[in-house]
């Protein structure tokens, strides 16, 4: 798992990054992102959370079969004014440099989620300017149990973002990942994959049904009158 993360570079995350229109929040002070690379889940008040879709895959173990219980996960975030004045002010608060944060635009993490454990860690952050170049690097080995976090939580709505992509593309992702999937493990996330899509019908069905039961009341009322 470690050497499919050192593998990774910030390139990778955010490669093919151009300044053009963007539909997210902020488009006029943060950077653009493409959007056939990076598959966005929100925007708060302050920052656009982002994940590479192209570059998500499972780690691999060191006999080279893929590891389906972790996934190595490549994030961006971009920063409005606020949120970049925010980081500088409080960088100086603790006394550390802010020399080169003047051109800051966001971050490019790199995470790995324990899918059994259910718990993310923040493997590596990188401070980035405004034309996606890393201006500082750091390795803080942050561990988020997501257990603990509130459902209403920007973080918990970040990582549920990602993990309900990855259910839903779990064949996709180990298509992705370079190593070896082991039948055992081939079944299991077949398994899975058939299981998502059968709730995803369920679910079509149920509001289907309630469209169909709303428009049957709509067009009872209107008899009425």
């Amino acid at each position: 798992m470690n050497l499919m993360i050192k593998k990774l570079s910030v390139a990778a995350v955010v490669c093919c990054a151009v300044f053009t229109y963007s539909p997210y929040a902020f488009a006029k002070t943060a950077p653009a992102v493409p959007e056939n690379i990076y598959e966005w889940v929100q925007s708060s008040p302050r920052m656009n959370y982002f994940f590479n879709k192209q570059e998500i895959k499972f780690a691999v173990k060191a006999d080279g079969n893929i590891d389906i219980n972790t996934l190595v996960v490549p994030v961006l975030k971009t920063y409005d004014p606020i949120q970049i004045e925010d980081v500088i002010e409080k960088r100086r608060w603790r006394m550390e440099p802010v020399s080169g944060l003047s051109d800051l635009a966001g971050e490019a993490d790199y995470i790995t989620i324990d899918l059994n454990k259910k718990v993310v860690t923040v493997n590596v952050v990188d401070l980035l300017d405004s034309t996606f170049s890393t201006v500082e690097h750091s390795e803080p080995g942050t561990k988020v149990e997501l257990s603990t976090l509130s459902p209403q939580s920007r973080e918990a709505i970040f990582y549920d973002g990602i993990m309900s992509y990855y259910k839903k593309h779990v064949m996709e992702i180990a298509a992705q990942t370079k190593g070896k999937l082991t039948d055992d493990d081939r079944e299991t996330l077949e398994k899975m994959k058939k299981e998502i899509e059968k709730q995803e019908k369920k679910e079509k069905e149920r509001l289907e049904k309630e469209r169909k039961e709303q428009e049957e009341h709509h067009k009872k009322d209107e008899k009425k009158k």
